[in-house]
């Protein structure tokens, strides 16, 4: 099958709210507990606007039927962090297992390149294998794991740290120039 990896509309965030929800609801990639409204979607897709941060969605060709999504955002709120993005990838319920996955890895890893990012994060509940094996192929290496800190489905849960240099051998750049 040939899908298609296009930019997000408006008028596909009640697809990419489905798919967040099922993830919230049934899966623990997401660590948050409450399904979210499409109010909560539409803020958070202005604010990539905003940002100029991407939300990819894969589509079959055929009618256009949102499959998955993917997006990142920055990782920490500080200045020095500018070139360090956290990346999140969600596939439908139905999909997972046709290399969705993969492909909207691939076009968020090139989208990141062309947005002057250095370094790719990805902060993966420790029991998801296969998450963390996707990470591996695409040339992600665990850098850390923390045990126990976060909680869902009555349990605690274990978080790695893996991260994609998209820069290697860059120099670092040059300050900005002071505000005062």
């Amino acid at each position: 099958m040939t899908y298609l990896i296009r930019d997000a509309l408006e008028a596909d965030l009640a697809a990419i709210r489905d798919i967040y929800n099922d993830a919230v609801l049934n899966t623990t990639a997401i660590w948050n507990e409450q399904a979210v409204d499409l109010a909560n979607r539409k803020a958070w897709f202005d604010l990539r606007q905003t940002q100029a941060y991407p939300i990819l969605v894969v589509v079959d060709p055929a009618d256009d039927e949102v499959l998955g999504y993917s997006s990142f955002g920055d990782w920490r709120p500080f200045d020095g962090f500018r070139h360090t993005v956290e990346h999140s990838v969600y596939v439908r319920a139905d999909q997972r297992g046709n290399g969705l996955g993969p492909l909207l890895m691939q076009a968020l890893i090139e989208r990141a390149k062309t947005c002057d990012k250095h370094m790719m994060v990805a902060a993966i509940e420790s029991g998801n294998v296969a998450s963390v094996r996707l990470h591996e192929r695409l040339g992600f290496t665990i850098t850390g794991q923390m045990a126990e800190v976060g909680t869902k489905f009555g349990r605690w849960l274990d978080l790695t740290f893996m991260q994609l240099n998209l820069t290697p051998n860059a120099a670092a750049p040059s300050p900005r120039p002071s505000a005062l």
